[in-house]
């Protein structure tokens, strides 16, 4: 349950020539499934190698980024941050995020 002042964060991976997503991204994609935090991505763009011109890419150049996977953490009360280093993005804002969902009382309340 996403609220106004929670972060909205975006996940770029690399795309290599053949098709499949670069050994680093797999594992770190794992990682989020594996603690559950996948569930706290709100998007995923692909930055392809072979295509300069793709969202990813173009997110890359913009940004001034040069390692995937990377991730874009736009929040209200920070402004927009980048984290090219999986367990800082963890410590700093997946687990105080997560913390902060579990805590909120709306979240118990059932949907009809």
């Amino acid at each position: 349950m996403k609220g106004s002042g929670t972060p909205h964060i975006t996940m770029v991976k690399k795309i290599l020539a053949d098709g499949s997503a670069c050994r680093k991204c797999n594992d770190v994609q794992q990682r989020l499934e594996a603690s559950g935090f996948i569930d706290l991505i709100d998007e995923v763009i692909e930055a392809h190698e072979v295509d300069l011109f793709s969202p990813g890419m173009i997110k890359a150049a913009e940004l001034g980024v040069t390692q995937a996977p990377f991730f874009i953490v736009e929040d209200p009360s920070y402004g927009t941050r980048i984290y090219t280093v999986y367990f800082k993005l963890v410590q700093e804002v997946l687990k105080p995020h997560h913390q902060q969902l579990e805590e909120d009382p709306r979240r118990h309340i059932p949907k009809l």
